[in-house]
């Protein structure tokens, strides 16, 4: 691999794309070299925005058999799949369905000298589970070459949960932690799974009810915690952003305005007079990195309110995938440079709001 300091990505779909973006932006930043991106099929509707990632430096890498049907729709690949794997410093999961689950044990166990793997969400499994400013602190270099970046609906789940029960507190002062994860039907650069009505979901862990209260279990964890958590979820026929209905119990009583410096003070954290998800859209496709909030949650200010001193409740928002682009990019710094990661990373501090 030699002393040449690439990232690689696959996938280039509503986390890979802006992510490659990103990390072009903070290329002299994280002090790296070159850029990577797999794509795994040559389709003409995503050419325009292959070619725009060619044109901002990134450089494109598919499979050897199919650099042929790539040249053939006017896309040059740079590297086969191979190459590009060999030469990363380190490699970023943004696919799907279990694939990253897959390509570990296909792809990357053969790469002892690649610095680390990083995959997303909903590939359970494939690492330490991570979300920047939660969990920071358990990394441990060399160790920790699998990291897996919590869903963006978990890291709202976290953020919660660190701010407003464990922040300067003993982990027992949390009683418990219910949530109501609401979830658009699909992000506006998908074609397929909008739905036509609100979609309950199924509570498939009897301890936590859905995925996000297992995974911020998890995530805690790994600080030593163990946390009463349970989620609940359901999908609505929206494009725009998730919401969250929050219901955290705790020992030490608090007031509505402990509550709100708590969340003022996280730089994480975005207050908003708003109560509809269209306005806080709107500001991230206006004010945002490329039309994303890269905050961990918005809280809608409202809604807050507490009840008898120990009942904190309240609605927040979660930023379509900009959290899990905050984690993957601080993740990846840390695994180029974990002695010095957060200053490379410090630019991104001018991506945060604190009102919105």
């Amino acid at each position: 691999m030699g002393s040449k300091r690439t990232v690689h990505v696959v996938g280039t779909g509503t986390i890979g794309e802006p992510l490659i973006g990103l990390l072009l932006h903070l290329q002299q930043d994280l002090s790296v070299d070159e850029i990577t991106f797999h794509k795994h099929s040559p389709r003409i509707e995503d050419r325009p925005k292959i070619k725009s990632l060619i044109r901002r430096g990134a450089k494109l890498a598919v499979e050897a058999d199919r650099m042929t049907d790539f040249e053939k729709i006017g896309l040059q690949p740079a590297y086969a799949r191979e190459a590009a794997l060999e030469q990363a410093s380190v490699v970023v999961e943004c696919t799907t369905d279990g694939l990253a689950l897959q390509h570990k044990d296909d792809w990357y166990t053969n790469l002892p000298e690649t610095k680390g793997f990083i995959a997303q969400g909903s590939e359970f499994g494939f690492g330490k589970m991570y979300a920047y400013g939660i969990n920071d602190d358990t990394l441990v270099t060399g160790d920790d070459r699998f990291l897996q970046v919590v869903s963006c609906n978990t890291h709202n789940l976290a953020v919660l949960i660190n701010t407003l029960a464990l922040h300067g507190e003993a982990a027992d002062n949390l009683i418990e932690g219910r949530f109501v994860c609401m979830r658009r039907a699909s992000d506006i650069s998908q074609e397929k799974s909008f739905i036509p009505a609100p979609d309950v979901g199924k509570h498939k862990d009897s301890q936590f009810g859905t995925h996000h209260a297992r995974d911020a279990w998890h995530l805690f964890q790994t600080l030593g915690h163990d946390l009463n958590l349970f989620s609940s979820a359901i999908k609505l026929n929206t494009q725009y952003m998730h919401s969250i209905w929050f219901n955290l119990r705790v020992q030490r009583p608090v007031t509505k305005d402990d509550i709100l410096e708590k969340l003022q003070a996280n730089p994480y954290v975005a207050l908003t007079a708003k109560t509809m998800s269209s306005p806080i859209f709107s500001f991230g496709r206006d004010h945002g990195y490329f039309g994303r909030l890269l905050n961990q949650t918005v809280v809608s200010e409202p809604t807050v309110t507490v009840r008898d001193g120990h009942e904190i409740t309240g609605f927040c928002f979660t930023p379509q995938d900009g959290n899990s682009l905050l984690s993957s990019t601080a993740a990846t710094a840390w695994l180029l440079d974990p002695d010095n990661y957060q200053e490379r990373i410090q630019i991104m501090q001018t991506f945060l709001f604190d009102e919105i």
